[in-house]
């Protein structure tokens, strides 16, 4: 039997969806019979994670750019010359590109809460990574087939970054929060329940539009000498297996890879009610919770974590579980593989 012929395309930035797409590429490469192709923007950090595993056509899509009608005939092209099973689209901007040709099933995967459905016309199936995003495309009108795969944390077996290399005490309680430097992500947040736990150390990662905005709410809190901004990191986990306690306290969040990295990690976390973390973490079994916006409950599951070692390795063992049970690859890339061979039908 030949290969499974899968033409991926991901015009993503960088982020927990873009870090999902080279897991995914990254373990159907490693079960094997299978044969991938990728359209990515170009300039990525995982770029050298992708052209790795197959040939790769580097593009931005651009509605304004020339470049976009060459990528539409070279779609074409490689549709006819190469003859793919699958064509599976990352997000509503890849989900643009395909088009109505016969032949390979073409997938938009989504890990967030689509605004309309016209970037899908040409699509055959909507995989979504919450129940919560599926039901939502169903209530905009999809009436084909859409189903829900969740994610998985890229095997990496943690190793603990020296603390000292970033400036910080050995013994010192620190936080880690992570995320595109955004509104949604409530970093800002993060910075102010640290400020209000004793001497407890923030380490952000990530960048984005407001890094300079949480640069001066750091030192408007008086923390600039206990957090240390640390930029992109290709796998925050080995921070994270550094880290006391993992802080998420988004205001929007579809899923949480972040939540998956730091149960990898064994790191306990605290949280928010976000669509992505209500939906799996189970509150005081393998995390803390607090309400959306709840600086006063962050701060109270950060000092609960401080001064409870016992807490600390609960938690631990318990998310690290439910990672194993809730978020195992095998069988999130069998899910999909059934999908690619036998279409949605084999996988609702």
């Amino acid at each position: 039997m030949s290969d499974l012929r899968i033409l991926h395309i991901c015009f993503g930035k960088e982020g927990g969806a873009e870090r999902f797409f080279v897991n995914l590429a990254q373990a159907l490469d490693r079960r094997g019979g299978v044969d991938q192709r990728f359209i990515i923007r170009p300039d990525r950090t995982w770029r050298r994670h992708i052209v790795a595993l197959g040939p790769t056509i580097e593009n931005n899509y651009r509605y304004l750019s020339l470049s976009r009608w060459w990528l539409r005939a070279e779609y074409r092209r490689i549709i006819r010359n190469w003859n793919p099973d699958v064509v599976f689209a990352w997000a509503p901007r890849a989900g643009r590109l395909q088009q109505a040709i016969e032949g390979p099933l073409k997938i938009v995967r989504l890990g967030d809460f689509p605004h309309h459905l016209k970037h899908f016309r040409n699509c055959d199936v909507i995989v979504s990574n919450t129940p919560a995003i599926t039901d939502h495309v169903r209530g905009l009108g999809w009436e084909k087939p859409a189903l829900t795969i969740t994610n998985f944390a890229r095997p990496v077996t943690p190793i603990r970054v020296d603390r000292a290399a970033h400036d910080t005490p050995e013994k010192a309680f620190v936080v880690a929060a992570a995320g595109r430097f955004v509104n949604r992500k409530g970093l800002d947040l993060a910075i102010r329940a640290v400020a209000r736990v004793s001497n407890a150390w923030l380490w952000l990662l990530g960048d984005g539009p407001e890094k300079a905005a949480l640069e001066a709410l750091v030192q408007a809190e008086g923390i600039g000498d206990r957090t240390r901004m640390l930029g992109w990191v290709d796998e925050p986990v080995h921070h994270f297996a550094a880290a006391d306690v993992v802080l998420f306290p988004s205001r929007h969040e579809p899923l949480g890879n972040v939540v998956l990295d730091a149960w990898q990690a064994g790191a306990p976390v605290v949280a928010t009610r976000s669509e992505g973390p209500g939906w799996f973490i189970r509150d005081g079994v393998d995390g803390i919770m607090a309400e959306i916006d709840d600086l006063d409950g962050l701060v109270a599951g950060l000092t609960t974590l401080k001064t409870d070692e016992v807490a600390r390795a609960r938690f631990s063992a318990a998310g690290k579980d439910r990672l194993a049970t809730f978020f195992g690859e095998d069988a999130i890339v069998d899910a999909y593989l059934d999908l690619f061979q036998n279409g949605p039908g084999g996988s609702q």
